[in-house]
């Protein structure tokens, strides 16, 4: 479903710009309790990453918080200050006269 795909780019995004710098080694080991499909996906996007000649040894990677959204409330779950500043993300700051509501 595109919407569901479009979300979910959104989501990603959401948590890059929350994101901090950490190494390869760092990321990997974060992201350990997240599963094997997780590590296996990060082997994927390491492999992916050498074929196209970036040396990931030299390279700093953007780790952001695991982010849950309550799709009937289209906003971020939690009590954290990072999904706090998650659901800020998700409305942009816009200046008069375009402004979203709220309701739409």
């Amino acid at each position: 479903d595109v919407y569901k795909r479009q979300a979910m780019v959104h989501v990603a995004n959401t948590s890059y710009r929350l994101g901090t710098p950490h190494t390869p080694d760092e990321a990997r080991d974060a992201i350990k309790d997240r599963g094997s499909e997780a590590v296996e996906t990060f082997g994927r996007f390491q492999e992916h990453l050498a074929a196209n000649g970036v040396d990931f040894s030299k390279s700093e990677i953007v780790l952001g918080p695991w982010l849950e959204i309550d799709p009937e409330r289209e906003e971020f779950v939690g009590t954290s200050d990072l999904t706090a500043r998650a659901n800020q993300l998700l409305r942009g700051q816009y200046r008069e006269p375009f402004v979203v509501p709220d309701q739409v």
